[in-house]
């Protein structure tokens, strides 16, 4: 079991925290000369490698080759995390650019893929959102005609999104598809869908909707059709991919190859996503700490998006290499949960 923080002496403290700092700054492992040269400690490389030894037998430190320097494990790297790590707010600049793509106009979920752009690309990690699937507020409905026996139903959103639905229409007309069409804009507009199919069943129910028999089948199923597929589904948005395939990764394309089909598993992200939602802080999952992306070496900061009464309204986080800047990316990460809590609360 590895020692806690405090147990390690000032020097041991010291020499870990340098290499962990030229490590998550590089890449690369760090030898005992270039923290004698660098550091400013009063300590012979001798001394530093024999302080470097210890934490390797502590389980802190690994070298990935005889003759090579020595860089965190796994293990280090949580100890650095939990007791260490001095987090870095994020720059004006930095807020700036993540709130400009949370407020900016059009659809909810546009906002959410720019602000996954924008944590991606200030975080050099993939960016990512999760949501539950948001129900639109009506403001028109129309179905088109596709053959005798099928029609394109047709939602537009008071935010100018716009989903399709094919539904199997038997024995409608194509005056019946206008009718119901016109009988919903005119009857639901701002209404959700579970509203408008608790109305519309009302009004059926009781026998005065001003529809006649083809009409209200197709009223009743276009929406039951919207309904059944609306708010169980998540929405998962990852934005810049592109950024896990470090130099590192270009070295080894077995890694690569199963880092993007990881990425493809939108359904098990989802999952690791929805565990960080128990909680208030970030959750940082390093490396083997998830089984999803235990063999590619890539950790996972997440935390949950709480709407002003509490309510976990989305999770947001990155995924990135295991030597992410900690310090920095998870107040990025806190300051873009907040940012989208006004969104979506």
């Amino acid at each position: 079991m590895t020692a806690p923080i405090h147990e390690l002496t000032d020097r041991a403290r010291d020499v870990f925290r340098i290499v962990v700092d030229s490590y998550l700054a590089t890449g690369t492992p760090v030898g005992s000369r270039t923290i004698a040269q660098l550091s400013g400690l009063n300590l012979s490389p001798a001394s530093i490698r024999g302080v470097m030894q210890d934490l390797e037998e502590a389980g802190l430190l690994a070298a990935p080759h005889v003759s090579a320097g020595r860089m965190p494990t796994e293990t280090g790297l949580r100890l650095f995390v939990d007791g260490m790590m001095h987090a870095m707010e994020p720059s004006a600049q930095e807020r700036a650019t993540i709130a400009a793509q949370a407020d900016s106009a059009g659809p909810v979920e546009e906002a959410l893929a720019g602000t996954a752009a924008a944590l991606s690309g200030l975080s050099a990690s993939a960016g990512v959102v999760l949501v539950p699937k948001r129900e639109p507020v009506l403001r028109q409905v129309s179905f088109v005609p596709l053959s005798g026996t099928r029609a394109l139903a047709v939602l537009v959103g008071a935010d100018g999104s716009i989903e399709n639905r094919v539904l199997e229409t038997p024995g409608a007309s194509a005056v019946a598809l206008v009718e119901a069409g016109n009988y919903l804009t005119a009857r639901l507009s701002g209404l959700t869908l579970s509203e408008a199919r608790a109305r519309i069943l009302r009004e059926i129910g009781q026998e005065r909707a001003e529809l006649d028999v083809a009409a209200r089948a197709l009223v009743e199923n276009g929406l039951a059709v919207w309904s059944e597929d609306g708010g169980h589904r998540p929405v998962l948005i990852v934005r810049g991919q592109a950024r896990l395939l470090d130099e590192a990764a270009s070295h080894d394309l077995d890694r690569v190859r199963q880092l993007l089909d990881e990425l493809e598993g939108k359904e098990e992200i989802a999952r690791l996503l929805e565990s960080a939602q128990d909680g208030d802080a970030a959750r940082i999952f390093i490396g083997s700490e998830n089984k999803l992306f235990a063999l590619t070496g890539s950790s996972v900061i997440a935390k949950p998006v709480r709407a002003l009464d509490g309510r976990v309204v989305g999770v947001v986080g990155v995924i990135g290499p295991v030597r992410l800047n900690y310090a920095r990316v998870v107040p990025m990460v806190d300051f873009t949960a907040a940012t989208l809590a006004r969104l979506l609360g």
